[in-house]
């Protein structure tokens, strides 16, 4: 392993895997031997995927990494062993029951399970760091105060559609999983001597079912565009970033580009403040005029600039159409479609401005709670929001129709979703201070 030391500390940088810089698996024969290679190693599974959301359209995975003990480490291509159709089934019947060690699962698990890949049971390296009370849980964080290692990061960004590979880009993927098996184990000793370890198993099942259910779509996504607020509810400008956003993703997901290469979130914003109406006004708007160029001052740039061609069969017309669109639509019309959609569910304010102006006495609840949760943060060194998610305290804290019991409180928190552990540690004592 080659491992070079630090100067100023005993961190050791781990600069590739000991077994050396792995090939891309992406052709049948390749995939038959690692799976039988997989199929006689033992033990948990660790796991990563690299995909590419900052270049394409398509969210799914580019590259897929694991690492087993008595196997090599495996960097899979999962496009071009879909186009020749290997059989997932039979990766998954040899690692069977085998735990899965990823950091940060519910990133990683959704587009695993649309690889054809199941996932029985895992160990999140990041959710374990966080139960453990560590401020800063990135995976190369960890990895220095568990096992003495730095990680040689320096492609988290990269473009993993394109091809071929590069050696440094498959040493930085191959990293990812060098030494997931041996954190696991630094990790779990440590939940076990503290007491936690039942407090992540319950967790980990947690996150695995929730990476396993199908995403609700946003009922009006056009909405997450950056700075919206700004426009301060103005139906109309609202309506151009509906109509302008819409129009993105349309041809983002035909031409299978990420949609702020097309057109930025900036340019949406201020086309909805400013409401071109003519060419002249049009042409005056330099962001919707030329390419959008991202600017990083690294490598970077040139992956972006791959994609130059894609960008400019696109025209600015199509923009000038989208807000033309919009200010010809009717005002009850826009009105209606840029109405706010309400989540659905009881979920209390967030604003705690507002609770303290309009509901004093539920904000003292709350106030008292998170106190009580504060204390108990300190005494377990746990954060608060693993201790409990903070909407459900919201949630909690917002309800005059409950008796505050501990059954009572067990019951809401249990139907909101946490864990058992979190029930039992926290009912009791939210009963005597929530009243």
């Amino acid at each position: 392993m080659p491992i070079m030391s630090l100067s100023s500390t005993d961190i050791q940088l781990l600069a590739e895997p000991a077994g050396g810089v792995p090939e891309v698996i992406n052709t049948r024969q390749q995939f038959d031997t690692f799976v039988h290679a997989y199929t006689t190693a033992s033990g948990p599974l660790a796991a990563d995927a690299e995909r590419a959301s900052s270049f394409r359209y398509f969210k799914g995975n580019y590259l897929i990494q694991f690492k087993r003990s008595g196997a090599p480490i495996a960097l899979l291509d999962p496009i071009a062993l879909d186009e020749q159709r290997v059989d997932w089934n039979a990766f998954n019947r040899a690692v069977q029951g085998a735990a899965w060690i990823i950091h940060d699962c519910e990133q990683d698990i959704p587009a695993f399970v649309a690889n054809g890949l199941q996932i029985d049971a895992v160990f999140d390296t990041e959710h374990a760091a966080r139960l453990l009370g560590r401020k800063r849980f990135g995976l190369s964080a960890i990895t220095e105060h568990y096992l003495g290692l730095t990680l040689a990061k320096e492609h988290s960004a990269a473009d993993w559609s394109y091809r071929p590979l590069n050696r440094d880009l498959r040493n930085y993927a191959a990293l990812d999983v060098e030494v997931l098996i041996e954190l696991d184990n630094a990790l779990t000793a440590e939940l076990k001597k503290t007491g936690k370890w039942q407090w992540a198993l319950e967790d980990f099942e947690h996150l695995r079912q929730h990476g396993l259910e199908e995403k609700a779509v946003h009922p009006q996504p056009w909405r997450r565009v950056s700075h919206i607020t700004d426009l301060r509810g103005d139906v109309r400008s609202l309506a151009v970033v509906r109509e302008l956003w819409m129009t993105r993703e349309h041809y983002a997901q035909q031409l299978d580009i990420a949609p702020n290469l097309l057109l930025s979130d900036e340019a949406i914003i201020v086309a909805a403040q400013r409401k071109p109406r003519n060419s002249k006004q049009f042409k005056a708007i330099r962001l919707l005029n030329e390419r959008v160029r991202i600017r990083t001052g690294d490598e970077r740039e040139k992956m972006f600039e791959r994609y130059a061609s894609v960008q400019r069969q696109i025209k600015p017309q199509v923009w000038k159409e989208a807000i033309g669109r919009a200010l010809e639509t009717k005002y009850a019309e826009i009105r209606e479609l840029t109405q706010p959609v309400e989540k659905p569910g009881n979920s209390a304010p967030r604003s705690m401005k507002y609770w303290r102006e309009h509901h004093p006495e539920r904000y003292a609840r709350l106030h008292r709670v998170k106190e009580l949760i504060g204390q108990v943060s300190q005494d377990t060194h746990t954060p608060v929001e693993v201790l409990l998610k903070p909407q459900y305290v919201r949630n909690l804290c917002w309800r005059d129709d409950i008796a505050y019991t501990p059954n009572d409180i067990a019951e809401f928190l249990t139907l909101q979703g946490a864990r058992n552990w979190q029930v039992e540690l926290l009912a009791p004592s939210l009963s005597k201070v929530i009243i």
